[in-house]
């Protein structure tokens, strides 16, 4: 073997310092390119950790959200139930005062003959008993159980006339007929 000559030294040692160099080079490169990776990785964990954070976060408030909007349903449902039984309490009343308005109103249809009934009733009252056969009258009028005998009239409270009812007896004098 024969020894390289020395410009074949010469370049073989330049060719190893540009290897060398390049080496170096590859490896800042590399050092670089890890570095990077490794940045890039540590960011994408932080961003990981947040978004993890975060979505427990929306979770939580979603949670607590749909706590809150169940209870006010059912407070909302309570309180349409006490509205329904309230509802059926005052439709079992209005049925009641319906009933009692039916009554007054069959009251006050009656009403113009129950006051020629008393009109009457307070004329016959005013003349009083016949001269000369109150004896005779009296005798077949108390004859039975009869209601309607002189004495028990003008004692009986539910024939008598109230004090308004009184009032009014000039004006039943006059015009007989119904009031309304």
């Amino acid at each position: 073997m024969s020894l390289p000559s020395p410009v074949q030294i010469k370049e073989a040692n330049a060719h190893l310092v540009a290897v060398h160099r390049r080496v170096a080079e590859l490896e800042q490169r590399l050092e670089a390119a890890e570095n990077t990776v490794r940045e890039q990785a540590e960011s994408l964990i932080r961003k990981d950790e947040q978004l993890r954070a975060a979505t427990q976060e929306i979770a939580e408030v979603k949670d607590r959200e749909i706590a809150y909007l169940h209870e006010k349903l059912c407070k909302s449902e309570e309180t349409i139930q006490k509205f329904q039984n309230v509802v059926k309490e005052r439709d079992v009343l209005i049925g009641q005062l319906r009933h009692r308005c039916q009554l007054l109103d069959n009251i006050c249809k009656s009403r113009p003959l129950l006051d020629s009934m008393l009109s009457h009733m307070a004329e016959a009252e005013r003349l009083g008993p016949v001269i000369g056969a109150t004896e005779a009258i009296s005798l077949s009028l108390t004859d039975g159980d009869s209601n309607c005998s002189p004495s028990r009239i003008g004692n009986h409270k539910d024939f008598s006339l109230s004090e308004d009812d009184m009032d009014d007896q000039d004006v039943d004098d006059i015009v007989f007929g119904t009031t309304v």
